[in-house]
């Protein structure tokens, strides 16, 4: 239950917590998108294939009502991200934290929605996941490493007026439903 409330405050946080939503799960494969998914709708985690086409999911938290979609990321799958992102209320964007070898296309696919107009009100909460790992890279290089700096709405980076865009990093770990509550 720990995650569920959690990532419900993160939701809120950003913004992304009306009575029903369309949120789109994106990020890299093996990032741990249907692993959340699972752990919020089941409470618990299991092994998964790799997600080949986009799955659909409701779920419903605190009589709230969310439309999931968990579209995949190996480079096929992320061609038609867009085809499922134009009308998302909310992106949750996962990024492995323990693979820095990844970090770079993480950077760019991040990048790619960050430049789509059809986007610019759209909260996305990235999620740096895999922070149980003890290599995991930690939030200030997570954020440098993947280029959130200069976007996000609130931190050290934001500098005074600059438009501000509804992102927000948040560091956790899926799997042992743990993670920062900034």
């Amino acid at each position: 239950m720990f995650l569920v409330n959690w990532f419900k405050d993160v939701l809120n946080y950003l913004g992304l917590f009306p009575k029903n939503a369309k949120i789109a799960f994106l990020g890299l494969d093996n990032a741990g998108k249907t692993t959340l998914l699972q752990i919020m709708k089941n409470g618990r985690a299991g092994a998964h294939l790799p997600t080949l086409h986009p799955h659909a999911e409701e779920l419903v938290i605190h009589n709230i009502r969310f439309r999931t979609i968990d579209l995949g990321g190996h480079e096929t799958a992320r061609r038609i991200w867009k085809d499922y992102t134009s009308d998302a209320d909310g992106i949750v964007f996962l990024c492995d934290a323990a693979d820095r070898t990844r970090f770079k296309e993480a950077q760019e696919e991040l990048a790619n929605l960050l430049e789509d107009r059809s986007l610019i009100n759209v909260p996305i909460c990235v999620l740096g996941n895999k922070i149980d790992i003890p290599v995991a890279a930690s939030e200030d290089e997570l954020r440098r490493s993947i280029g959130l700096p200069h976007h996000m709405t609130s931190g050290p980076e934001v500098r005074k007026g600059e438009v501000e865009r509804p992102i927000g990093l948040f560091m956790c770990s899926v799997i042992r439903q743990a993670g920062n509550g900034k």
